[in-house]
């Protein structure tokens, strides 16, 4: 099939690669969000799909939004069979969404309906979830509403971040993509309406969704921290400077009891031996193994605190 492909961040990336290695599908133009000014230099940057198709050789449309008159134009000039579309980034309006044959065929990191929303993979984390997975539907107007095409499943393993989640989840879902637009070509596949049990929604994560509530019990402050890991990263206070919390876990009692037998430490509170650094939850206490004090790379927990001159008492906030 003649595809237009659609996507904006690097997890997209492995189903334009897939697509585009595929003998059964040329991708004939991809599109995705415009340039946009990153780092301390504010330099105009390239989206890691739109530097895939500049190296590939292959067209790339960089409208506003979906709904520009132009872009709008030049698809139905492109007259592709079908659109994929893996976190493109912008809704598609109906206009649009009629324009390949078989339609906008977006790929979803979760097991739809659970999790619609633009932070699937995060939410799966933070509620504990033991599995998720990712869906190909095609796309209509709603919210991640529209009818199945395939699934496949996928394990949350103890220690996973949202990063290593969404890694193996965007590998594994670029051969479900492929092999949905597989199916779309040869009549074999047919779309069912989502169910309306089980749905669950996971917006879009803001820095402030990223602060750690140590009043949480152990369990769930480990899964908030690995679930915004890396991005936008867990963090705390330490007197009014912010400290990022780069990996930690519930501490083991051998553990809390080689810095202090039966140690019970309130929310918050720092304590460290020789091996280990604790900071108390609801529960009980946390090991942070590393951590990004304000102004300095992320490092070893103990090394930063053996360095900082850290009172008796001191609590993150």
């Amino acid at each position: 099939m003649r595809v237009v492909f659609a996507g904006t961040p690097g997890v997209a990336v492995p189903s334009l690669k897939a697509l585009i290695d595929s003998d059964r599908h040329e991708v004939v133009a991809v599109v995705s969000r415009p340039d946009a000014r990153t780092g301390r230099g504010r330099n105009l940057s390239r989206s890691p799909v739109a530097s895939a198709a500049d190296a590939a050789g292959i067209e790339v449309l960089t409208p506003p939004n979906a709904r520009d008159p132009e872009f709008a134009e030049r698809l139905r000039e492109l007259a592709p069979d079908a659109a994929p579309v893996v976190a493109y980034g912008h809704l598609v309006p109906r206009s649009v969404l009629d324009i390949p044959t078989h339609g906008w065929i977006n790929l979803h990191f979760s097991l739809l309906p659970a999790w619609r929303g633009a932070a699937p993979v995060n939410a799966s984390i933070a509620s504990g979830d033991e599995m998720t997975g990712a869906t190909t539907f095609r796309l209509d107007e709603g919210m991640d509403t529209g009818p199945v095409l395939g699934t496949m499943t996928e394990t949350i393993r103890p220690r996973d971040t949202a990063g290593d989640l969404l890694t193996r989840l965007s590998e594994a879902g670029a051969g479900l993509l492929l092999a949905t637009l597989d199916g779309l070509e040869v009549g074999h596949l047919r779309a069912e309406p989502q169910t309306t049990d089980g749905v669950s929604y996971a917006g879009k994560l803001t820095v402030d969704d990223a602060r750690i509530r140590w009043s949480d019990p152990a369990v769930a402050v480990d899964r908030h921290i690995r679930s915004v890991t890396p991005a936008p990263g867990a963090w705390t206070t330490l007197g009014g400077d912010r400290v990022k919390i780069g990996s930690a876990r519930p501490a083991e009692q051998s553990e809390i009891d080689a810095v202090e037998p039966g140690l019970a430490l309130p929310p918050g509170h720092i304590r460290w031996g020789k091996k280990t650094f604790l900071v108390g939850t609801a529960s009980t206490p946390l090991k942070v193994e590393h951590l990004q004090p304000v102004g300095k790379k992320m490092m070893n927990a103990l090394e930063w605190v053996r360095g900082a001159r850290i009172e008796a008492g001191t609590a993150f906030e």
